[in-house]
């Protein structure tokens, strides 16, 4: 059975995206503590103080340009979609498995 979609909720795909694209920026945090960690030795203090800053605001940057992105996003798809009536999907009925 095919099935279209033909309209994604702005705000949910915002929340959504904006979620998800923290929990990246929360894997690239420790990345950028560690490069912080080798960069104290050549740097100092305010390297070390920037890394740390840094670490802390990836994750904030990241769900917030998510939560931006899915907006536009899911207002770009619902105007393109209803020219061109959107997505197919196809799906089958399966049995419960026990």
């Amino acid at each position: 059975m095919k099935k279209q979609l033909t309209n994604i909720a702005p705000l949910r795909a915002g929340i959504v995206l904006g979620t998800l694209y923290a929990f990246l920026g929360l894997l690239v945090m420790p990345f950028i503590l560690l490069f912080t960690l080798f960069s104290i030795h050549s740097g100092g203090a305010p390297a070390a103080f920037g890394g740390v800053l840094m670490a802390v605001l990836i994750p904030v940057i990241y769900g917030v340009m998510g939560f931006i992105g899915g907006i536009i996003s899911a207002f770009l798809y619902n105007l393109i979609a209803r020219w061109t009536g959107g997505l197919e999907f196809e799906f089958k009925d399966v049995p419960p498995t026990v």
